[in-house]
């Protein structure tokens, strides 16, 4: 299948080649002839009852001799393009188009990825785990998807054993990596703060008794980082998310104190002295828009002004019928908040109020080998969430569903059958995403996602869908104007 994703933004011209996933910044011309190249080799165009490899085979000989020429039919297919920008400009641009094919850059047919489909993609060793050390909160947020902390069951903390089994379970089934991570999370998990400890101690001496070495990271609510916390936290966390949303508005709103206080007036002061700490140390401010912040925008900018370098605000993920809900017929909408972010990015890149924004960092020039990039996030194989009790999930997004427990700690046996069922839902066995320009770049989506919207781990949600692209072409128009900076 030969699939071409051409868009224009902010006057620049792109083109992205499903099938070798290259991403190539065109003048106006080779833009509209790739265009017209794409509609007939899909058969939708002047002269589709032509073959498009003769249409290329032509070009090239033309390249190579203008007095070749073009075939009757091919002229007339390109009579528009040649009246709008002159015949010689047109064969250039068609050149510079035919060294991209030559290259398998451009019309790349993906018919090497059938040997593919329906095997097993090799399954590599645990990566890493998310350590649910408190199925309790100190909010009790609207939209949360765990329940308000409790994943709908009862609110506990995760016993020190637990813990110290699965950092064991970890280093034990990483096998030959010698980089692991473990992610503490929630609820809140300061609200267990000397688990959290026990495990970093714990897990650092095992893992430097086996040559390798753990990365932690840390999501938190704020409520409790008092100073201490923060110059631990500091010391021994990889990366650290902080959960803001962004204006005080659009916080409070959402994210519910217990005592009915402003969560934005409380924890913001901490926030920022955490950041401070941070300085070249990873973290996140991490916020989540919904129906009620359609205009997500000032919430990034409102963040950025007030310190933070480092932020992502991500679309909420619930029910349709909930009031706070995000919608296909939003997409316009949402589609120009991400327009306006990547303006405002360009524009503070070249000054000392640059920041990050998480969905846009797109590495151009270092990427993922094709079986990751087929097979994803790995969860229910590279990835697994514990909770408290020491049942194991595919991820923290599926903590609490039926069908989804795959096991406890204590016996340390997963269940084949949905581990089989996550390692086969790859790319190559979603239809949706066989036939996208994407799918090498978002490796299929969320499952967690796919499961909410449509019952199904293999049906990706087109809403989530539409903003991934979205924000895919935004950091592909980010990379070329901060490079022409």
């Amino acid at each position: 299948m030969i699939n071409i994703h051409r868009f224009c933004q902010g006057e620049l011209y792109f083109a992205v080649d499903g099938g070798s996933a290259g991403i190539h910044q065109l003048d106006k011309t080779a833009y509209d002839l790739l265009g017209l190249w794409s509609e007939l080799a899909q058969g939708q165009g002047e002269g589709e009852d032509l073959a498009f490899s003769d249409l290329l085979e032509e070009w090239q000989a033309w390249v190579a001799d203008a007095n070749a020429g073009l075939t009757p039919s091919w002229r007339h297919a390109h009579s528009k393009l040649f009246s709008a920008y002159g015949t010689d400009v047109v064969r250039e641009a068609g050149a510079e188009l035919i060294e991209l094919v030559d290259h398998g850059l451009l019309f790349q047919d993906d018919a090497y990825l059938d040997d593919l489909v329906g095997e097993k993609l090799a399954t590599h060793p645990l990566k890493a785990l998310c350590l649910n050390v408190s199925h309790d909160c100190n909010l009790r947020c609207r939209y949360c998807f765990a329940g308000t902390g409790a994943f709908g069951g009862e609110r506990l903390n995760m016993p020190t054993e637990v813990a110290l089994n699965a950092i064991d379970f970890l280093l034990e089934n990483s096998f030959d990596r010698e980089r692991v991570e473990v992610d503490f999370f929630g609820g809140e998990p300061l609200l267990n703060l000397p688990v959290v400890r026990e495990a970093v101690e714990y897990g650092e001496k095992q893992a430097a008794k086996q040559g390798k070495e753990i990365r932690f990271t840390l999501t938190t609510n704020g409520l409790l980082l008092d100073e201490e916390t923060a110059h631990y936290l500091n010391e021994k966390m990889f990366n650290l998310v902080l959960s803001l949303d962004g204006r005080s508005e659009t916080n409070d709103r959402m994210r519910v104190a217990l005592d009915g206080s402003s969560v934005y007036d409380t924890i913001l002061p901490s926030f920022q002295r955490m950041a401070e700490l941070r300085q070249a140390r990873q973290y996140y401010v991490r916020g989540t828009y919904t129906a009620y912040n359609k205009d997500f925008f000032q919430d990034v900018r409102h963040l950025v002004e007030i310190g933070f370098d480092r932020v992502s605000v991500e679309p909420v993920v619930t029910e349709p019928h909930r009031s706070y809900a995000l919608h296909l017929d939003d997409l316009p909408m949402l589609f120009q908040q991400y327009d306006q972010l990547a303006e405002y990015y360009c524009e503070l890149h070249p000054t000392d109020k640059r920041f990050e924004f998480y969905h846009f960092n797109l590495s151009l020039l270092e990427g993922q080998c094709l079986a990751k990039r087929l097979t994803g996030c790995g969860a229910g194989t590279e990835y697994l969430a514990i909770t408290p009790n020491g049942d194991i999930y595919p991820c923290h997004q599926f903590v609490g569903r039926e069908g989804y427990k795959m096991g406890n700690i204590d016996d340390c046996v997963l269940d084949q059958e949905i581990q089989e069922s996550f390692k086969a839902s790859h790319v190559l066995a979603k239809d949706e995403c066989r036939k996208c320009w994407a799918r090498f770049f978002c490796s299929g989506g969320c499952h967690a996602n796919a499961l909410s919207a449509n019952g199904d781990i293999r049906k990706p949600d087109s809403l989530s869908c539409a903003l991934l692209k979205k924000r895919l072409e935004c950091s592909i128009y980010i990379q070329a104007r901060v490079a022409q900076a």
